[in-house]
């Protein structure tokens, strides 16, 4: 399950993640990638709480959507709790031009202010 985060610009998007990623989770968050004004990269901070990774539709449905944007997306600030998401993160870094991070849950704030700069 995907929730949305408030933010100040169209350009990040924020969300807490919990359980798995449903298509629908993707789905909603590929809605406000198109919110970004044409040319602007797209930054992300995902909150990780008791996060179980996708469901099968959901990972598929992820692909597809990383496909079309990657060259989009910017900074990539990952909030977790686990060893393996820091491991998840670090991976992620190899597979994108974007900078991606890994932030302890307690440091969420040094988080959203580093992928806001």
């Amino acid at each position: 399950m995907i929730q949305i985060i408030e933010t100040r610009t169209d350009q990040l998007i924020a969300a807490k993640i919990e359980g798995k990623i449903s298509k629908s989770d993707v789905e909603q968050i590929h809605s406000l990638i198109h919110k970004v004004e044409k040319g602007k990269k797209v930054n992300f901070y995902f909150e990780m709480h008791d996060f179980h990774g996708y469901e099968l539709k959901g990972l598929y449905e992820d692909l597809k959507v990383d496909a079309l944007h990657l060259s989009d997306y910017g900074k990539i600030a990952i909030i977790g709790e686990n060893k393996w998401q820091e491991w998840t993160a670090k991976i992620m870094g190899f597979f994108t031009s974007s900078d991606v991070k890994y932030f302890e849950t307690i440091d969420k704030e040094q988080a959203m202010a580093w992928v806001n700069k």
